[in-house]
């Protein structure tokens, strides 16, 4: 190999992102995942092909959806995963792919908006362009940080616009968490 290939995949090598995410089992973790096209509609337009491929890879690796949102553009929830269990990344992986597909499968098109268009490296990679390549997580500490983001699941359509109340906005864990007695209104 040529020295300035070498030095071309070294430089290349050094400047690339190396994210370490923490692999604690049976962890609860808080998740904010976005669609690239932060203008889009798309997550509550589809929100049947979210909803399956979250229960498919549910089903295939299971977690436990403690709270969850879904906006127009971006998504919030807090999962526990099982004992012995620290793989989340896999799991947002194959929910990121499953709906990708499916809104791939009734469009015709490829990612949200066919005119968008997608850098170099996502056409090098196969990415469709619907989402942005990571998510961010924070692991819960203690029971009230788990309450803080279950609450700010809750809240958050209010906080965006979309409606007055929690409870109004219908893609929300809030309405199965009023009927188990969790939600306290008014938080």
């Amino acid at each position: 190999m040529p020295f300035y290939m070498f030095l071309t995949m070294f430089a290349l090598a050094v400047h690339m992102s190396f994210y370490r995410r923490p692999q604690a089992t049976g962890a609860s973790i808080f998740f904010t995942v976005n669609l690239a096209d932060r203008g889009s509609d798309l997550l509550v337009r589809e929100v049947a092909a979210l909803r399956s491929a979250v229960r498919q890879t549910k089903a295939e690796r299971p977690f436990h959806i403690d709270a969850f949102v879904v906006l127009p553009d971006h998504l919030h929830c807090v999962w526990t995963l099982p004992a012995g269990d620290g793989d989340f990344s896999v799991r947002w992986g194959a929910i990121k792919s499953r709906f990708t597909r499916a809104v791939k499968a009734g469009t015709g098109a490829v990612g949200c908006n066919p005119t968008l268009p997608r850098s170099a490296s996502k056409v090098r990679k196969g990415d469709a362009g619907i989402w942005q390549r990571r998510f961010w997580e924070h692991h819960i500490r203690d029971q009230a940080d788990f309450d803080a983001h279950v609450r700010y699941c809750w809240i958050n359509p209010v906080k965006h616009g979309y409606v007055e109340r929690p409870e109004d906005w219908q893609w929300s864990s809030v309405h199965r968490d009023i009927c188990a007695g969790t939600y306290a209104d008014g938080m």
